[in-house]
């Protein structure tokens, strides 16, 4: 039975480890804010490329820095492709600006 325990007390320290990890909110200097941030807003806008059901926005890599500047690259069948990829990253809540690097390629 005491195994049992331990390693119901391990596995609880296993995971909650994480979870006091992240919280450094008061932590000068943390950049764990950013990165949840950014990864939000990088999800955000990889979903509505995804529910447009074009093929071709799917090869759009997005990426999303601490301010909210969202850079988008890869490439695109047309130039309405890449207009249509920078319309929807500039309507997405939290992006503050759209950088368009995605080349047209037939």
């Amino acid at each position: 039975m005491k195994p049992l325990i331990a390693a119901g007390v391990l596995a609880a320290g296993v995971i909650c480890a994480p979870l006091v990890r992240a919280d450094k909110s008061g932590v000068a200097g943390d950049s764990s804010q950013h990165f949840v941030k950014d990864s939000v807003i990088t999800t955000k806008v990889k979903t509505k490329l995804a529910s447009k059901h074009l093929i071709t926005l799917t090869r759009i890599m997005v990426e999303t820095d601490e301010n909210g500047v969202v850079w988008l690259s890869g490439r695109a069948p047309t130039q309405d492709a890449v207009d249509l990829a920078t319309m929807i990253a500039k309507d997405t809540e939290g992006v503050t600006s759209v950088h368009n690097d995605v080349a047209v390629q037939p």
